[in-house]
C-alpha cells in the first residue's frame, strides 16, 4: 500500500523541471514529467571537451592552450547552430553545458522560435549520428536558462566545480556571437522592411481603387 501511495502521489522533480536532467535519472524518487511540446530540445552528451579527454598513453594530460580550446569550441558551436537553423527553423538561443556530471556533460540545449520546429528537430535528430555516435534528442522543459544556470559559477565562485547540479554554460567568443546572432537581427530587419513595403503597396492600391471609385461615381458609370 505504501508503495502504491508513493507511486500515485510523487511530487515533480525540481531539478528535472529546471535543467531538463537529473543526476538520479530513472531512479529518481520524484516525477520527471517529459513535455509533449516545447520550444527547447536537449541533445544529450554531444559536446566533447578536448581538455577532459586529451590524455597521453601514460594517462597524463595533454596540454591544450586556451586559444586552441576556444577555437575548437567555436567550430563545434557554429556547426551545430547553423545545422539547426538551416534544417529545422529559427534558433532563439543555444547553450552548451561545461559540467562533468554524467547527466549534464556535453549537453546542448537549443531553443527554437516555434514549437513545431523543435518537434521536427527531435524526430529527425534521433535518426542521425554525430562524430561516430548516435544522437539522443528530446523535448526539454527548460525555457528560462537564467533559472537553470549556476549563479555562483557565473560570478566565478562555484565551489562544486564541474559536478555542480546546475548548468555551467560554456561561452562562445564575442566574434562568433556577433556573427550568429547578428545574422538573425539582419533577417528580422529585412522581414520588417519587407512587411512595411507590402503594407505601403497595399495602401497605394487602396488609394488608387478609392480614386477610381470616386471618378466612376462622378461620371455616372458603374
Amino acid at each position: 500500500m505504501i508503495m502504491l501511495y508513493l507511486l500515485f502521489f510523487r511530487v515533480n522533480c525540481s531539478f528535472y523541471f529546471k535543467i531538463g536532467a537529473c543526476r538520479h535519472g530513472d531512479r529518481c524518487s520524484r516525477l520527471h514529467n517529459k513535455p509533449t511540446f516545447s520550444q527547447t530540445i536537449l541533445i544529450q552528451n554531444i559536446y566533447r571537451n578536448p581538455q577532459n579527454s586529451a590524455q597521453t598513453a601514460d594517462a597524463s594530460r595533454c596540454a591544450i592552450s586556451d586559444v586552441e580550446m576556444q577555437e575548437h569550441y567555436d567550430e563545434f558551436f557554429e556547426e551545430v547552430f547553423t545545422e539547426m537553423e538551416e534544417k529545422y527553423g529559427e534558433v532563439e538561443e543555444m547553450n552548451v553545458c561545461d559540467n562533468l556530471g554524467d547527466h549534464l556533460v556535453g549537453n546542448v540545449y537549443v531553443k527554437f522560435r516555434h514549437e513545431e520546429d523543435a518537434e521536427k528537430a527531435v524526430m529527425d535528430l534521433n535518426n542521425r549520428w554525430f562524430n561516430g555516435q548516435p544522437i539522443h534528442a528530446e523535448l526539454s522543459p527548460v525555457t528560462d536558462f537564467r533559472e537553470a544556470c549556476c549563479r555562483q559559477y557565473e560570478m566565478g565562485e562555484c565551489t562544486r566545480g564541474g559536478f555542480c547540479n546546475f548548468m555551467h554554460l560554456k561561452p562562445i567568443s564575442r566574434e562568433l556571437r556577433r556573427e550568429l546572432y547578428g545574422r538573425r537581427r539582419k533577417r528580422h530587419r529585412s522581414r520588417s522592411r519587407s512587411r512595411e513595403r507590402r503594407s505601403r503597396s497595399r495602401d497605394r492600391r487602396r488609394d488608387r481603387e478609392r480614386r477610381r471609385s470616386r471618378d466612376r461615381e462622378r461620371s455616372g458609370r458603374f
